[in-house]
């Protein structure tokens, strides 16, 4: 199992390791990549359009301000995507969020926090976990770890 973790900008790396290191946690191959829905559109298109026969489950996209990246990229697959939107700019990461959250009917992004990357690889890893018996036991020996902390 392979998850596409895409970046708006290399400046967003640290805000998005939380999705990495956690889906490497749980045994799930993690592909960092930075590409922008502004920037380079046509590459977002070409690889999300192909994400599936490349063996791709899921797509955790990170992006601020406008953060287009995460519905550029549902819009070409029907894979589940997850959006992060991340802090910065005037408004701190809230205009991320509304960008990220206010996608039309008929093409979902789940959305969660502002710099929430770690959640965003573990509702990923949820997801899975439907039809997988061992990611259900990592998840659950996950949260018996979180509560005796």
């Amino acid at each position: 199992m392979k998850v596409a973790v895409l970046m708006g900008s290399p400046n967003d790396a640290e805000k998005m390791a939380g999705a990495g290191e956690t889906l490497e946690k749980f045994g799930i191959e993690a592909d960092v990549r930075v590409m922008s829905a502004h920037r380079t559109p046509a590459k977002v298109a070409e690889f999300i359009g192909g994400a599936r026969e490349a063996g791709y489950v899921a797509i955790i996209c990170g992006a601020g301000m406008a953060a287009h990246l995460a519905g550029a990229a549902a819009a070409h697959t029907t894979l589940p995507v997850v959006g992060v939107p991340l802090s910065g700019g005037g408004l701190d990461g809230v205009d991320a969020l509304y960008a990220t959250v206010q996608m039309p009917k008929g093409i979902p992004v789940a959305t969660v926090a502002i710099n929430g990357s770690m959640n965003a690889a573990l509702l990923v890893i949820q997801m899975l976990a439907i039809s997988h018996e061992g990611l259900q036991a990592q998840l659950a020996e996950h949260r018996a770890e979180m509560a005796n902390r």
